[in-house]
């Protein structure tokens, strides 16, 4: 559902009380084209996955709007520290008097309880957090893609994966949820930019996501996606370890 004609910001529901907030860059601003993602999940304690850059906050609080008061949210989630994980960050605590920011243990000690207006709650990893009907588990993965930091956040309920910058695809106009091939044109972009990590412990990290078995993949750029997350989770340790 687009909810701004100008900016074809756009929600959508992928899977059962989540919600993917997508806005497409155009060419002319990055080459290629590119969409910023963000992910609402709708409960009792309602989460906000990555904030999206400073710039996209109006276009943000647009969107949840249209689902719920944007006063309404209790978490602000994010993999690690980056503009659009959390570059608006500040912007929904105040928006939201009742939300925390919500990362792991190392972002929290090293980044956002210094920049921050309020504490962060960290998880650790392993750890559960019940938001109502859903409840998400925080997987430690440094540096898988990038970031001492970073982490993941797999929702059980749905069996949903937020994995940030992993499958990040390029381009401006993306179906919200596809079940076709991602892993060719995100091995594209990576090609292009080199924006992994580069660790050795490849194998290991993809494979502690790939025991979640997720069946959505909650990409924060390109289309999510549906399907054996385990598998191309590990599809991926492959290509980046061939």
């Amino acid at each position: 559902m687009i909810v701004n004609d100008k900016s074809s910001t756009r929600i959508d529901e992928i899977a059962d009380g989540i919600h993917r907030i997508s806005t497409p860059v155009p060419p002319e601003m990055i080459p290629g084209g590119f969409t910023f993602n963000q992910y609402l999940v709708v409960d009792e304690s309602p989460l906000l996955y990555h904030t999206g850059p400073r710039k996209m906050f109006p276009l943000v609080c647009e969107a949840i709007a249209s689902i719920l008061p944007v006063s309404a949210l209790r978490y602000i989630g994010f993999s690690h520290y980056e503009a659009d994980e959390c570059g608006s960050l500040n912007d929904f605590l105040e928006a939201a008097p009742d939300a925390e920011p919500l990362c792991g243990g190392i972002a929290k000690m090293v980044s956002i309880d210094d920049v921050a207006l309020r504490p962060a709650v960290a998880l650790a990893d392993g750890e559960d957090l019940s938001l109502g009907s859903h409840v998400v588990q925080w997987i430690d993965t440094p540096h898988f893609p990038h970031g001492w930091e970073c982490g993941h956040l797999f929702e059980k309920t749905t069996r949903t994966l937020f994995c940030g910058d992993l499958f990040t695809q390029g381009g401006s106009e993306h179906e919200p949820l596809i079940t076709g091939d991602i892993l060719e044109s995100s091995e594209g972009m990576r090609a292009a930019m080199d924006y992994f990590s580069h660790t050795n412990q490849v194998h290991a990290l993809a494979e502690k996501l790939a025991a979640t078995e997720p069946q959505y993949l909650a990409c924060m750029h390109g289309a999510a996606w549906q399907g054996d997350g385990a598998g191309l989770l590990r599809k991926l340790a492959g290509r980046l370890s061939g």
